[in-house]
């Protein structure tokens, strides 16, 4: 492993790696101890079904055990199954390569050689079982299938993670035996021709290059060919159809962002590069400053992150992608600190802390850290002040303002594929003590909630028509403006429902967040036009009983199928109504006032008000959702604002400290004000201008 330092040089150079290093030997002595350290003889199946069928909780996975016929859901179900054993055996079979690699790392640390015996019996027993596992037979037919895994994928995953620990082990001075050497070359082989064979099928056959799968497949072999010492190979693997350039430029868009718009599939491909970087620098071949065709670059890619993330250094779950779990905070851990050393980038220093602390390793005392770390202490660089930005080609706006403690994140690109949720316009609201209105995340794709739920409209802060979700389209960003005073955004969507447009509008000054959201339909017939908010805490606001029975009815489409092809209902509580309170003028137009308390768990505490204006034939309602991607089992109160109607003005105001008044002049002209600061901010809505305001 080419790394800046040696390993051994970190603990001469920084306090931090040899505590590191010791507690990750002790992490392998507990295993060894367990006696866990044994390979299975069965294939790993796909991961994604280890949750729970009634709670939806990713199942709970110890390496420590050998072997297990019963998986445990957090909640206390115990669960079997073939498929579920299958989901196990790849957690396994990714930990043992943790494993192997994590022990040439203590050994290239500490130069204590069980621990390189170790590695070694590892890499070796996996070289002489793979040719064993057959081409996965259970694999699901949409699958490249693999060998220890059902899909190629996984293989070309777990790959690199078992031949970076063989390339640590040579580069220290680990010499194989003949007979290892040979069983090791052979899965080299067998290994090769595998990636090779779907990468042909990817590329050629299904001109599907930009898929995320050609990035691993691409870093899985670059680190054969690492390990083979072929030059030659890897460098036409670089410069190919679908190779390392090609792939840079067709499967990530020129504003940086991976063209799934996934925050999770941005991390996972980003990680492939830098993967590939890694194994060409062992030839002198530098990628890491390697730009696609509209300059794209890892650089850029780290960038998006450091600037998305919100201000815990928490990464946003933009369509598909966990909200949190430990496999992904290790991945986020492992390209931060490459970004902080390669690039020297600060921004990501929050991030990093954060994907520690899901960790529960503070101190980043981690295998990341100490393999790719290369500061004085992990994390501790402040990243410094962030301005707004916008993504054009992805679909994304972030607005930030100094002075406020608000922040924005919202949504108006592709659809995004088979990656892609339902929810154009979709709004994330920040606070610098806790996001309030994340997007949920996504479950284990095994679970049916996977599109009865986190895929669907409903599950979104964005507006729905009639109980069903928006059909698979893209919005667009129609004025977009950035001052260092305020940051204004113009969202619209007409092909979410047909006849419908839909427009939002975003304000963010020093003081308050104005979230003007219009829906318009073309013709005569009146629907139930639902603006949905999900906080993550629940709301203080007067409210009434709404009715024991009364259920909001979450009507999802079958997909695949016609748009009105209904496939299931699914039924959510409406447990109260929310009270408005004094005269907003104009019509009876009325106000809500709600709080929400942030950060407790953190130690920062805060509150966000949040002031609507309530209009005669306006609906407000506290309705009882599944939790977010980490437990749906655990329920969220979502707050929906309902009008049965050809027309809708949603309007919706949020201040951290202290609420504002909200007074309706017109239809189309509000004032704000901020009692404690006396300041009366008149806006109008224009519409071919957007919003005006003074």
């Amino acid at each position: 492993m080419n790394t800046a330092l040696r390993l051994s040089e970190k603990l001469e150079k920084l306090t931090w790696a040899g505590r590191t290093a010791q507690r990750l030997k002790e992490e392998i002595d507990g295993l060894l101890q367990a006696g866990s350290l044994s390979i299975p003889k069965e294939p790993g199946g796909w991961w994604h079904q280890y949750v729970c069928p009634r709670h939806h909780t990713e199942l709970v996975f110890d390496p420590v055990h050998v072997d297990a016929a019963e998986f445990h859901c957090p909640h206390g179900c115990v669960i079997e199954g073939e498929e579920y054993q299958g989901a196990w055996l790849v957690f396994k079979h990714q930990s043992l390569a943790r494993v192997a690699l994590q022990a040439a790392a203590v050994y290239a640390a500490l130069g204590e050689v069980s621990y390189a015996s170790l590695s070694k019996r590892l890499l070796v027993e996996y070289a002489e079982q793979f040719p064993l596992y057959p081409v996965h037979p259970e694999a699901q037919s949409w699958m490249l299938k693999g060998r220890a895994f059902h899909q190629a994928l996984t293989e070309a995953i777990w790959s690199t993670t078992l031949i970076r620990a063989y390339l640590l082990l040579r580069d220290e001075g680990v010499v194989f035996e003949v007979a290892e050497q040979a069983a090791i070359d052979a899965f080299l082989g067998l290994l090769a021709g595998s990636m090779e064979e779907y990468r042909h099928i990817l590329i050629h056959e299904r001109n599907n290059a930009e898929n995320n799968y050609t990035a691993w497949l691409n870093a899985s072999l670059s680190c054969v060919y690492a390990a083979r010492g072929e030059q030659a190979a890897l460098e036409a693997l670089i410069e190919g159809q679908g190779g390392f350039k090609h792939h840079l430029s067709i499967g990530v868009k020129p504003d940086q962002m991976e063209f799934e718009g996934s925050t999770y599939y941005h991390v996972f491909v980003l990680r492939a590069y830098l993967i590939s970087a890694e194994m060409a620098q062992r030839f002198g071949i530098d990628l890491y400053a390697t730009t696609g065709a509209e300059e794209q670059s890892m650089r850029g890619m780290l960038e998006v992150l450091a600037d998305m993330a919100d201000d815990q250094g928490a990464l946003p779950a933009l369509h598909d992608g966990p909200l949190a779990r430990d496999p992904y905070a290790r991945e986020i851990a492992e390209i931060a600190e490459q970004g902080l050393a390669i690039y020297g980038l600060a921004g990501l220093a929050p991030v990093l802390r954060e994907a520690y602390r899901q960790l529960g390793a503070a101190g980043g005392e981690q295998l990341e850290a100490l393999l790719y770390g290369s500061g004085e202490a992990a994390g501790v660089t402040s990243p410094g002040s962030r301005p707004a930005r916008l993504w054009p080609d992805s679909g994304f706006v972030l607005g930030r303002v100094a002075g406020n403690p608000l922040s924005f994140l919202a949504d108006f690109g592709e659809h995004g594929g088979s990656h892609g949720h339902y929810d154009k316009l979709h709004l994330t609201l920040m606070h610098k003590a806790q996001t309030l209105t994340p997007d949920l995340g996504m479950v284990p794709y095994g679970s049916s909630m996977r599109k009865s739920w986190f895929a669907e409209t409903a599950s979104h802060n964005t507006v729905s028509l009639d109980g069903r979700s928006q059909a698979p389209h893209e919005g667009r960003c129609v004025r977009y403006e950035a001052t260092e005073t305020a940051v204004y955004t113009w969202l619209q969507s007409t092909d979410g429902y047909e006849g419908c447009t839909m427009n939002r509008h975003l304000l963010l000054t020093g003081e308050w967040l104005l979230d003007w959201f219009q829906v318009e339909l073309a013709g005569e017939e009146s629907k139930s036009m639902e603006w949905w908010m999900h906080p993550v805490v629940e709301p203080k606001a007067g409210q009434q009983p709404y009715g024991m029975d009364e259920v909001y009815k979450l009507l999802i489409a079958a997909k695949d199928a016609p748009s009105d092809a209904i496939g299931l209902e699914r039924p959510l509580p409406i447990v109260g109504q929310y009270l408005a309170s004094e005269t907003a003028n104009g019509n009876g137009a009325a106000q809500l006032h709600a709080s929400y308390e942030l950060g407790a768990s953190l130690h920062t505490e805060a509150t966000v008000f949040h002031t609507v204006l309530v209009q005669p034939g306006d609906e407000l309602l506290a309705v009882k959702t599944p939790g977010d991607a980490v437990d749906p089992s655990q329920p969220l109160t979502a707050m929906l604002h309902r009008r049965q109607d050809r027309r809708a003005n949603f309007i919706h105001i949020y201040r951290a400290g202290s609420p504002v008044e909200l007074t309706r002049l017109s239809d189309k002209e509000i004032a704000i004000s901020v009692p404690d600061s006396h300041s009366i901010t008149r806006i109008q809505l224009k519409d071919d201008q957007g919003l005006l305001f003074n």
